[in-house]
This record gives C-alpha cells, sequence and structure tokens, in this order.
C-alpha cells in the first residue's frame, strides 16, 4: 500500500522498482558468491582453521545485510559501502590465507629437513651400534686372551717357584763350594805367606799387612825408579818359588791370582821417565808383575796396578810417612 501510495503521488516514469530489483539481484549474486567461497574455504587446511570462524561470522553478516537491503530498501550508498568493507576484510582474509600456506609450506619444508635429519641420525645410530658389537666382540676375544695369559701366568708362576727353589738350592750349594773355596785359597795363601816369612827372615822393611805382603820400594828400587836391582830379584825370586811350589798343590778350579800394586808418596814427581806418580807406580807393578813371569810364574795368573798417591797407609807428612806410603803390595787372592 504504501507503495501504491507512492507511485500516485510521483508523475511520470518511477525507475525505483527496476533498481530495487537490479540491487536485490546483485545482492543475491554476491550472497550467491559468499556461499561458494564460504563452502571453498570448508576445505582448507587445519592451519586457515582460525579463519573459518571469521568468514562463517562476515557470511552471516553479510546475510543479515542482505535481508535488511530486501525488507528496508536502504540507499545504494550504504550498501556501497558495506560492500567495499566486506571486500577489504575479504581481501585481507585472503592474504592471511595466503600468509598460512607459506607458514604451511614452510612447515612442511621443516619437517623433510627434519625427517632428512632424522634418517641420517638413524643411519649414524646403526653405524654405531654396529662398532659398539664390534668392539665387544673385541672386548670378548681379549678377556679370552687375558683369562688365557692368567692361566698361563699362573702356570708360569708355579714353575717359577719351583724354580725358585731350585736356583736357592743350588745357589746354597754354590755359596758352600766358593766358600769352600775361599777357605782352601785362604789355607794356601796362609802357607804362601808363611814360607815367605821364613825365607826373608825378620825384616823391617818386609811386613805382613792383613792379607798382603809389602815390600817397601826402597827394598826393590832406587829413588824415582822402577828398575828393579839385583838384591829386588833375590828377594822376589824368594817369593817367586814360594808361589811356584804352592801354585802346584792348588786345585786347578780355584782361579787364584797374585795381585801386585804399586803406591808412591805424595810428593809430585815429574822426570824424563815418569810424568806422574801414578805412572812411576804403575811401572813398578809392572817390573815386578814381568820379573816373576820370567821366573816361571803363569802370566794368567798376575797382575799389576798403580795406585799413585791415593791410597796411603800414613796421611800425616814427614820422611817416615812418605817412606811407609812408597811400597809395592803381593795379594793371593782369587780371580
Amino acid at each position: 500500500m504504501a507503495l501504491s501510495s507512492r507511485r500516485q503521488r510521483r508523475p511520470g516514469i518511477d525507475i525505483w522498482p527496476g533498481f530495487v530489483d537490479a540491487l536485490a539481484q546483485l545482492v543475491m549474486v554476491i550472497v550467491f558468491v559468499l556461499l561458494i567461497f564460504t563452502a571453498g574455504q570448508f576445505y582448507l587446511t587445519d592451519a586457515l582453521s582460525g579463519r573459518d570462524a571469521a568468514l562463517q561470522q562476515l557470511t552471516q553478516q553479510l546475510s543479515q545485510l542482505a535481508d535488511m537491503l530486501a525488507l528496508q530498501r536502504t540507499s545504494n550508498g550504504d550498501l556501497q559501502s558495506r560492500l567495499a568493507q566486506l571486500q577489504l576484510e575479504l581481501q585481507m582474509a585472503t592474504q592471511a590465507r595466503d600468509r598460512n600456506a607459506q607458514d604451511l609450506a614452510a612447515s612442511r619444508q621443516q619437517g623433510s629437513t627434519l625427517a632428512d635429519q632424522l634418517k641420517a641420525s638413524d643411519a649414524k645410530a646403526d653405524e654405531a651400534q654396529s662398532t659398539i658389537d664390534t668392539l665387544n666382540e673385541q672386548i670378548a676375544a681379549l678377556r679370552t686372551q687375558i683369562a688365557q695369559i692368567a692361566a698361563a701366568l699362573d702356570l708360569a708362576q708355579t714353575q717359577n717357584k719351583s724354580q725358585e727353589a731350585q736356583i736357592a738350592d743350588l745357589g746354597q750349594k754354590l755359596n758352600t763350594a766358593l766358600l769352600s773355596k775361599v777357605q782352601e785359597l785362604a789355607r794356601f795363601r796362609s802357607e804362601f805367606f808363611g814360607r815367605i816369612r821364613a825365607a826373608l827372615g825378620d825384616r823391617s822393611d818386609i811386613h805382613i799387612v792383613g792379607d798382603r805382603f809389602v815390600f817397601q820400594s826402597e827394598v826393590l828400587f832406587g829413588t824415582g825408579d822402577a828398575t828393579l836391582s839385583d838384591a829386588a830379584k833375590q828377594r822376589l825370586t824368594v817369593v817367586t818359588n814360594a808361589l811356584k811350589d804352592i801354585a802346584t798343590k792348588i786345585p786347578p778350579d780355584i782361579q787364584w791370582v797374585l795381585q801386585v800394586d804399586g803406591h808412591t808418596d805424595k810428593r809430585p814427581i815429574k822426570t824424563s821417565g815418569f810424568s806422574s806418580n801414578w805412572e812411576l807406580s804403575a811401572a813398578r807393578a809392572i817390573s815386578v808383575v814381568n820379573f816373576m813371569i820370567a821366573q816361571g810364574i803363569p802370566a794368567d795368573h798376575l797382575s799389576a796396578a798403580g795406585f799413585g798417591e791415593f791410597q796411603p797407609v800414613d796421611k800425616s807428612d814427614g820422611d817416615d810417612a812418605y817412606a811407609r806410603n812408597r811400597r809395592i803390595e803381593l795379594k793371593l787372592t782369587e780371580r
């Protein structure tokens, strides 16, 4: 009735009904497009689910707007403004959807990368497990070898104890034999010294000190000289004869030697023949040894050594001390 009243009041052609019909059809098209868009959005991934509610709300708002346009016949300007706003929101929603799609693609790429890394980790884990298995086999083999070595060691220790007992027994027997030989050699040494003492008589310049027979150097040599005098040779002949007689009684298994040691006093010497007391003491000992070899004493039972002034029997100064330190010592000992 209202429309009829308006038509009666307006003269001429009334285009408003056609405009309203066109606008209504446009609204229906928009609603149809929105319905299609809403149906398409239903199939988006879970990553776009947060936007579905907003799009549904927009759809409801568009439906309400369409109903209001159909009922209230509002102005085209308001509809255009609202439509522009909806298009803007739709564009924003589309951009948000595109961003979410990019995020989803990036997430899928990261998932693929992580999957590759997981495969690589699994391969490394398999390789490590294989290495562990190999090491376990080697450890088992080593333990077997260690057990075998331990068994062999126990056997060796048992044998070693037996051998040590045998060695100890042999050592005791050897010590007993050596002691017997030493005692036997001591007996011959005592006999040797006794014969020499009896042959040379009681002389102050020839005497026994411990296990050594000592000749003062003046008895055998001139001052600073290493040549035996005729009197020295006579006295040494007594020694060599006694030694040769005793040597025939010493068993062959006793390795005896007559050790000849030369000593000087501490006063330095430097002559054309000797540049030091070392040389003089050694030369005197060698002269005695050479004489004894010439008298028939085997060379392998003689030794010569020079000690210079470094083993004095009297450390004081004075002519008497110097005379006591200048000496030739003979010692019958075991080689």
